[in-house]
């Protein structure tokens, strides 16, 4: 279980504090419950995303987490660039506690990023779908009860898509998901809940379809 309490976030401009993304966000993810999340562009929806995966802190309010919960894949973030990626692969293997089998999970996290001899290049040369895809392969190489993913079907051509997709079908009898999608089709086909973002607010769906019909209707107003 997740519980999003009361979440607001705003942060630091050049010109002093920006406006709230969020102001109040507040909902509870049940066990085994897999989540969309829909708003607007600009809404909040990545930010929102990055805070429940606990690599972006809310300004106020907390996000308890009674599970555990993957780094957002697709968001790229987290890397240190001036490694390689399997120097990037090692250390997470390594807080991860997979001294032993290190070996065995940077040759599945190469295998499932498909970026070739980039994975001995530094970070800092890749281009956003590559850092997407290292994190796609980082983020399956370890047994999480919650995965979380902002656009990650969307990096890559066909072929990487579709083996984004058959890996979300894969984890739903050990897992859930909280997503980011700009693809309809993509978040009714892997999720069963919705979370609709509106003015910094969050609007809790026990179905999909109705948090993208509210969407929806909000777009024509």
């Amino acid at each position: 279980m997740i519980i999003v309490d009361d979440i607001y976030k705003r942060y630091q401009t050049t010109h002093g504090l920006g406006k709230w993304v969020l102001q109040g966000a507040s909902f509870v993810i049940p066990p085994k419950v897999s989540v969309g999340l829909v708003g607007r562009n600009g809404a909040g929806k990545s930010t929102l995303l990055r805070i429940i995966g606990g690599i972006d802190q809310p300004t106020k309010g907390h996000v308890e987490r009674h599970c555990r919960v993957s780094w957002p894949m697709g968001y790229g973030g987290g890397l240190q660039g001036s490694l390689t990626g399997r120097q990037n692969a090692k250390f997470v293997c390594r807080i991860h506690g997979h001294e032993q089998d290190i070996e065995e999970r940077l040759a599945f996290i190469e295998d499932y990023a498909e970026i070739g001899s980039a994975f001995d290049e530094p970070i800092k040369t890749y281009s956003s779908g590559m850092r997407s895809r290292l994190q796609f392969g980082l983020s399956f190489a370890f047994d999480f009860d919650v995965y979380i993913s902002d656009e990650a079907t969307a990096a890559g051509d066909a072929s990487f898509k579709k083996k984004a997709a058959t890996a979300f079908k894969n984890l739903t009898n050990r897992a859930s998901l909280i997503m980011v999608s700009h693809g309809e089709s993509t978040l009714k086909e892997f999720c069963s809940a919705g979370v609709w973002i509106d003015n910094g607010k969050a609007y809790w769906f026990d179905d999909i379809n109705d948090a993208l019909k509210a969407y929806k209707e909000s777009c024509l107003k």
